[in-house]
């Protein structure tokens, strides 16, 4: 089985760093690059496209409401229009850059409160859909199965990317548990892993009430911003590899 696992990067601010990227790089397949608006900058832009050029990672835009201060984890309301405006300029931030350096984005995904808001909002989700469609119809959305976000996407044509979080709670409804809950954010490393094994065997994750439920995944995400990101990336792919598995770039295991 092939899967690709991927990774939040490119998360620093000028003189700040977060997460170790260059490290994650040797293990991942798979790159979504901070645009901007709840992290990054211009160089720390380029410095993570050229290393996801020199390890053969795909890139990915990583897009957010323009909340720098709040990581992009706080919910702003905004016109729909706007929004969807706001959305093409980060993509056209890593576009730029990448095609300077030489690589291409091959994907992209919704980081914090604005992924949150387009897995239950229709109307949000066609919005953020119709922008990555004006921008280019080819990218791969990474998206929650059975999500408001998915179903625009699929209806617009678009291909899915089907992602398990492996270091945070579901609920039953399939949706992440929201931060401000106990036990959201998975920090055992042997607990990651069993889920992990979970997914891959049975395709099943048990969700913070204690049910079963079926998913279908393409990619594993490790957050790059989490202190034990490295050796928990290290642990997914061992326990991919173990089982026969290949991990392999989005791209590949969508083309």
């Amino acid at each position: 089985m092939d899967i690709d696992l991927n990774s939040d990067l490119g998360e620093g601010f000028g003189a700040y760093t977060m997460g170790d990227d260059e490290a994650l790089m040797d293990i991942i397949s798979s790159a979504n690059v901070a645009c901007g608006y709840h992290a990054g900058d211009p160089v720390i832009m380029d410095k993570t496209v050229r290393l996801a050029l020199a390890h053969g990672v795909d890139l990915g835009a990583h897009v957010s409401f323009p909340d720098l201060m709040g990581f992009g984890r706080r919910q702003m309301q905004m016109d729909l229009a706007e929004l969807e405006k706001h959305v093409l300029y980060q993509m056209g931030a890593l576009y730029g850059i990448a095609t300077a350096v030489g690589h291409r984005i091959t994907h992209m995904n919704f980081h914090g409160a604005l992924g949150n808001i387009a897995f239950t909002d229709s109307e949000l989700a066609k919005a953020l859909v119709r922008a990555v469609a004006a921008f280019d119809r080819n990218l791969i959305l990474l998206v929650l199965p059975n999500t408001e976000f998915h179903r625009a996407a699929d209806q617009a044509g678009f291909k899915a990317a089907n992602v398990f979080l492996a270091d945070r709670a579901y609920d039953e409804k399939g949706l992440l548990v929201s931060r401000k809950i106990a036990g959201s954010v998975i920090k055992d490393i042997e607990s990651v892993k069993r889920r992990v094994q979970q997914v891959l065997d049975e395709g099943t994750v048990t969700t913070i009430e204690g049910k079963k439920l079926q998913v279908s995944v393409h990619s594993i995400l490790v957050h790059g911003d989490t202190p034990a990101a490295v050796g928990l990336a290290k642990s997914i792919r061992q326990v991919i590899e173990a089982g026969n598995g290949r991990v392999a770039p989005i791209s590949k295991i969508l083309a």
